[in-house]
């Protein structure tokens, strides 16, 4: 009789607006990946569906849930708190579900301190360039430039910390961009480690602080 293996936790972090977000949903359609739904004390937005893209609660209700231990890590970005749920993920992880977080890099390095005995994969994903990101930032559903542009403020910052991650990928074709996350993935499951050009990712990131 063979033991049930754990899950591994996949986690995708950028830049707001790099799209971490977009491959996280592709990821999980095309490859049946699990993701962790996160709670959220920000407004929705149009089309974002509650228990299926965040759990929109009240501040109120959040504090209760970081009173009762109920996140696995949780962050304040951009003015609202954002929170992973211990419960679901452990539950999805000890039936042999792969996880994937869509979380920034404050909640990665929350996970990772925790030393938890389940496998954690770690990827960063950058935008092919400033404009690009600035345009994907200003096309969302914000009420003007200003939030674009207070979000470009802090991509200085959030970019530094892509040496922290296990692998980063560049999303600038959006269907060659996931095939290298599953290849990526597919390597960690066989605990192999998948070769990347460190000295193109360097350049990239040089080009993009800029």
């Amino acid at each position: 009789m063979s033991l049930k293996k754990d899950g591994i936790m996949i986690i995708l972090s950028s830049p707001s607006g790099a799209g971490k977000t977009t491959l996280t949903n592709l990821l999980s359609r095309k490859f049946r990946f699990h993701i962790s739904v996160s709670h959220t004390t920000r407004k929705p937005r149009p089309k974002e569906i509650h228990s299926k893209h965040y759990f929109f609660v009240k501040k109120k209700e959040f504090n209760r849930l970081i009173l009762n231990n109920k996140f696995l890590e949780y962050a304040k970005v951009f003015n609202n708190f954002y929170g992973t749920s211990k419960d679901y993920v452990f539950k999805m992880l000890k039936n042999g579900k792969d996880v994937l977080f869509d979380i920034d890099w404050q909640g990665t390095k929350k996970i990772k301190n925790k030393k938890l005995k389940f496998k954690i994969l770690t990827i960063f994903v950058l935008p092919p360039s400033r404009d690009v990101l600035f345009k994907r930032l200003s096309n969302r559903d914000m009420r003007d430039k200003l939030i674009a542009e207070e979000r470009m403020k802090q991509f200085n910052k959030d970019i530094l910390h892509w040496k922290n991650y296990n692998y980063v990928v560049i999303n600038d074709k959006l269907d060659r961009c996931i095939q290298e996350i599953k290849k990526i993935i597919f390597f960690k499951k066989k605990s192999k480690k998948y070769l990347q050009d460190k000295k193109k990712i360097r350049k990239h990131v040089k080009h993009l602080l800029s």
